[in-house]
């Protein structure tokens, strides 16, 4: 009797599924117990960030998760009702954003998640983002899908002055097809703005892909000013061209890939007058002109010139000048241009491009920041590691 009414017990169990318990007292007579019922968990919610947070920063993930349930729906929105974008993971008991959020935006969360119980259990509370007291917008000199030449470097020029660098220089990276040396240098302030450069070691390697971004958005400039905008630019380097300027010679040579193409007698800075001297160092192409007007108040000059080629900010171009033609070649009178033919102008001008080097040896002064624009190869390469905002 005993065992059939074990029996009846598990059959109850697996029917009813409550856990009946047979016992017998001292008189041999059997009782019946029930156990309670086990009871799930309700659902847990936790946000990050956490509820009612100010200045959060808007490239951070905002994200919900669950204990002891799953997520069903869940939105986030801002004021104007539009949803952030995002996605859970694969079991559904965390989900994240996968957009940068907006500056001084509250954001409000939506949906709902079910607990292992049953339960369905609400999302709710909001966070509000950074309201920056400025933004400061950047430029890459170089645009999408140009090419240039192998003296180009990377810059970055801000419409105000940059406080927190190391900042900015950790949201900078520079991609290239084949492997390049080079690092991030910090100039100093031109037209009221911070840039910074980003030069190779060495010249560039001839038909370089490169791939530059700024993750500016949301990085903290400091002084209260934070980056206005992600930015990002794909470009290509172009055929190795170099020129070799040798006052001293009074010679051109136009190098490209390796091989002489051009070799032009030339007039270069007037070499008794330092005001007047070519700078010695590496130059690069910046633009160029068909006819360009120069004018100095300082030599009382103001004159058109033909095929002109920019190579520093100090006035300095190569160009046509058929006035000195008699001395190219055998004397420097220039007011700090280099001088050649209007053929051998002509025949340069029509194959550089912006990025060329033009390395100008044979004088007694020399290339430097006073010259302005670009002077980023007359740093050696230690020198150039020094400006960077980061330790190492």
């Amino acid at each position: 009797m005993r065992r059939i009414l074990l029996a009846l017990a598990v059959v109850l169990v697996g029917l009813l599924g409550v856990v009946t318990i047979a016992t017998a007292d001292p008189s041999g007579r059997v009782s019946d117990a029930v156990a309670p019922p086990v009871l799930e968990p309700p659902a847990t919610l936790a946000y990050s960030p956490g509820a009612d947070a100010s200045g959060v920063d808007p490239r951070a993930s905002a994200t919900v998760s669950v204990t002891d349930g799953t997520l069903d729906t869940v939105t986030l929105t801002g004021p104007n009702g539009k949803a952030v974008e995002g996605e859970p993971n694969a079991d559904r008991t965390e989900w994240s954003t996968t957009a940068e959020l907006e500056y001084g935006t509250t954001y409000t969360w939506g949906g709902s998640a079910t607990g292992r119980d049953g339960t369905p259990v609400p999302l709710q509370g909001s966070f509000t983002t950074v309201a920056p007291k400025n933004t400061v917008r950047g430029v890459i000199n170089i645009g999408d899908g140009r090419t240039v030449g192998v003296g180009a470097p990377i810059r970055i020029q801000f419409d105000e002055h940059i406080d927190d660098r190391a900042a900015v220089e950790r949201a900078l990276s520079v991609e290239t097809s084949v492997p390049v040396e080079g690092g991030w240098g910090w100039l100093p302030d031109e037209g009221g703005g911070s840039r910074v450069d980003w030069r190779p070691r060495e010249y560039w390697p001839a038909n370089t892909k490169v791939t530059v971004t700024a993750d500016l958005f949301g990085v903290p400039y400091g002084g209260g000013n934070y980056g206005s905008s992600d930015i990002s630019s794909t470009f290509q380097i172009g055929r190795s061209q170099i020129v070799k300027a040798d006052a001293s010679s009074h010679e051109v040579e136009v190098i490209r890939d390796g091989k002489k193409v051009f070799d032009f007698p030339a007039s270069y800075g007037l070499d008794s007058d330092p005001r007047r001297n070519t700078r010695t160092g590496v130059h690069v192409v910046t633009e160029k002109f068909p006819e360009r007007r120069m004018v100095s108040q300082q030599f009382g000059y103001d004159v058109n010139m033909k095929w002109a080629v920019r190579i520093s900010n100090n006035g300095e171009f190569l160009h046509a000048q058929p006035a000195t033609v008699g001395v190219q070649g055998s004397s420097n009178v220039s007011h700090g241009c280099i001088n050649l033919s209007t053929d051998n102008a002509k025949a340069y001008y029509d194959t550089a491009m912006y990025g060329d080097p033009v390395e100008v040896t044979g004088t007694n002064v020399k290339l430097s920041a006073r010259d302005g624009d670009i002077w980023d190869w007359t740093l050696s390469w230690d020198e150039w590691k020094g400006l960077s905002a980061l330790d190492g």
